[in-house]
Formats: structure tokens, sequence, C-alpha cells
């Protein structure tokens, strides 16, 4: 261990008083995708790193750790970059409007640079912004803005560190910054074109610097498969992986999407008990498929036990446990009639007149628009903060010989 670190600890982190010191947030946008969550945390370790003053630099996740599991492709990369959940630091867990108000809160914006409106008392204590997209100009902070339109915000944050201090790089940063630039620029597929001169240049500088980083296919791969996957996910789970809400007056409507296979439409299209007798239509979507019912007698209700009989029938195929983890240790007859006792109260709750189900309940917001405090004060307060960045000091040592094997 490091005695420096031995010494700031006993005098109380940093060598500072806690309820005095500075705090340095570097925050990612409410989305927190792949590319948000690896820029503020490697520019954070830039910041730490760089800095000739004794401040601390806190990288925040500007989500609940309760959603973290909906982010599939951030949970396996910390996973197989070995960083574990324990030593990030949520959006729920640090309460940054009190630390404005106590003067101790330095904000720096990557990935994005307009808060939402539950955070627009945090403008004055933006001090930097370092982002990929187009300015807005009617909402961006009166600070040092960087912006600049690549493929990828961690390429604007690779190209911060290997400019100003490339000795401070190690495998696991580099693997971190590598792996996020090919997600978001499609393993720099040329025909997508998502991926920028600057993006190309920073991926073979990182694999020029450190040779053993996985193959890019491989990468690639692995973290478009992890993103969209959902399995082990509970229904709402999946609702809320990719919803975005739009609002207006008042009104806020939610929408959803779910990737998977929909091998029902073939058991839809060739029914004949009953005849559907369904006309593809043509769709943009290459993943949208619409047809027109030229049946109009057929109503959903009849349509059920047909999808039920489909379902079965898949799940038998596949041995893939019916339902949701939660099922796990339910006989299979228990699932038929959980699903006939469904079905029944489907159509039972359908009346003569109006086939429609009642409408299902309104979807929760999103992160974009919900307040993160809204369930309560945050877990940490300013003393927890820095002795959290402490325990991360301490365990540099571990990650270094990691990053070595």
């Amino acid at each position: 261990m490091d005695p420096g670190v031995q010494e700031r600890r006993r005098c109380g982190i940093w060598g500072a008083p806690k309820e005095s010191r500075p705090i340095h947030v570097v925050l990612g946008n409410e989305a927190c995708d792949l590319d948000s969550m690896v820029s503020a945390l490697a520019l954070a370790f830039y910041l730490a790193k760089t800095t000739e003053a004794e401040e601390v630099f806190v990288p925040v996740l500007n989500i609940k750790r309760s959603e973290l599991p909906l982010r599939g492709d951030n949970v396996f990369f910390l996973q197989k970059i070995h960083i574990p959940e324990s030593v990030l630091i949520f959006r729920d867990e640090i309460d940054l409007h009190a630390l404005h108000q106590a003067g101790q809160l330095t904000l720096i914006l990557v990935d994005h640079h307009v808060l939402p409106k539950s955070d627009a008392a945090l403008e004055e204590a933006v001090a930097e912004v370092l982002d990929h997209r187009p300015i807005d100009q009617r909402h961006c902070p009166p600070c040092h803005v960087s912006v600049e339109l690549v493929g990828s915000c961690a390429t604007l944050v690779a190209e911060r560190i290997l400019q100003g201090a490339p000795e401070i790089l190690d495998r696991q940063t580099a693997a971190l910054l590598h792996g996020t630039i090919l997600l978001d620029c499609v393993n720099m597929d040329l025909k997508i074109g998502k991926a920028t001169l600057k993006d190309s240049h920073y991926v073979e500088k990182l694999e020029a610097l450190f040779p053993d980083l996985p193959s890019r296919n491989d990468i690639f791969d692995s973290l478009q498969k992890a993103k969209f996957d959902v399995s082990g996910l509970t229904t709402e789970q999946m609702l809320r992986k990719d919803q975005k809400t739009i609002s207006r007056q008042g009104t806020k409507v939610a929408i959803s999407a779910i990737y998977m296979d929909m091998e029902i439409c073939g058991i839809l299209e060739h029914s004949h008990s009953p005849p559907l007798k369904l006309t593809p239509v043509p769709s943009s979507h290459p993943d949208l498929q619409a047809y027109l019912q030229g049946n109009t007698q057929i109503s959903r209700k009849k349509v059920l036990p047909l999808l039920q009989e489909a379902l079965s029938a898949y799940f038998d195929s596949t041995n893939i446990p019916l339902g949701q983890p939660e099922t796990e240790g339910v006989s299979r007859e228990q699932v038929d009639k959980e699903l006939d006792r469904a079905g029944n109260s489907l159509l039972s709750g359908l009346s003569q007149d109006e086939e429609e189900p009642p409408l299902p309940p309104t979807p929760m917001n999103s992160l974009v628009d919900e307040c993160p405090l809204d369930q309560g004060l945050p877990k940490f307060s300013a003393e927890v903060i820095f002795e959290k960045c402490s325990q991360i000091s301490l365990s540099e040592p571990t990650t270094a010989s990691l990053s070595k094997k």
C-alpha cells in the first residue's frame, strides 16, 4: 500500500477537512449508455492522475443503481474489464443539489451538454463540457465547451489522455475506450458511415499501444449481443430498457422497444383455424412486420388461443422454461394453468359489446425526465464520497496487476 495514501486516509482523505473539500463530479448523460459511462470513468481517471492539486474527481453514473441491469453492454463490459460494480457511484447515491448548495460541487459534463429541467439549478456549477453532438445554443452552459462531431465521445476522451499524459494510460482504461468506440462506430463499418477519421485514428492508436486488446470483431460482437440481451429481465425491466418519453402540456407518452425474434408471425400467416387471411403490408423498418387482416370477423379474443398454443409449442421445441426467472421450479402443468387463467381472466374482462381490454397501467417515466432523487435522499453523504474515493485509490494495485495479465 502506498504510504502516502495511508497518510491521506489518516488525515481525513486528501488531507483536508471533509466538510469543506470541493468535489469535482464527472457526469454522463441520463441514458447512461456505454459511451456515457466509459467517458465519465476514463475522464475522471485522467483528471485525477494529472491534476497537481489534491483534488477529488468522482465519476457518477447518471442513473439509479437499480437501473444498471438494464444496460446489458455496460454490465458485460464492467465484468470483462474487472471493474466491480461496488466501486461505482450512481446518481441516487450522491446529492448533487446539496453539494452545490454547500458550495462543494464542480460539474464536468461528458456525452451531453444540456441538463434536464430537474437539474437546472446545477447549471451554474458546470465548469466544462466534453461532447460529440451538435450544440444546443439555447441551453449550453456558459463554460469551456469542447464539442466535436465524432462517432463516440470516448474518442475525445482518448484524445485528451493520449495528448495530455499518454504515460498514465493502462490496458484497462485503453480496453474500455477501445471497445466503446467500436460499439458506437458500428465496428468502424464504412458502409454505416458513423466512424470519422478521428475515431479510426484513436482506435488504431490504442491497438498499437496495447497489441493484446481483443480483436475488433470479437469485442464488437460481444458488446452488441449484450446490449440487446433481455434474458433474465422482468417484463417491466424489458419495457424500461430502451424506453423514451415525450411530453407536452403535462401529458407524457412512453415508447418502449423489445428486440427479439418474432417466430409467431409464421403461425399467424398460415393459420386456418381461425382463417385470418393476412396480407403482408410493406414496412419501412426491417424488423417490423405488419399485416392487413382480410377476415375482419376474427377478433383478438379468437386469436388468443392460437397464440397460446404457438407459445407452448415454441417452448416445448426449444426446451426453454416458459416465463420469467421467477417461474423456475414450477411444473409445466402449473405454468399451463397460469396461462389458461390469464387468458380466461382477459377474456372475461371483455364485454359482449366491447372487446377492448382495460388499459394497461401508465408506464413509468424514462430516466431522462425522472428526477433520480424522487425516491428519497441519496445514501452517500459528502464524507462517504471521500471515503469511497480512497477505496478506489487503494484498489489501484489490484487493478494494475489485473491489467498485466
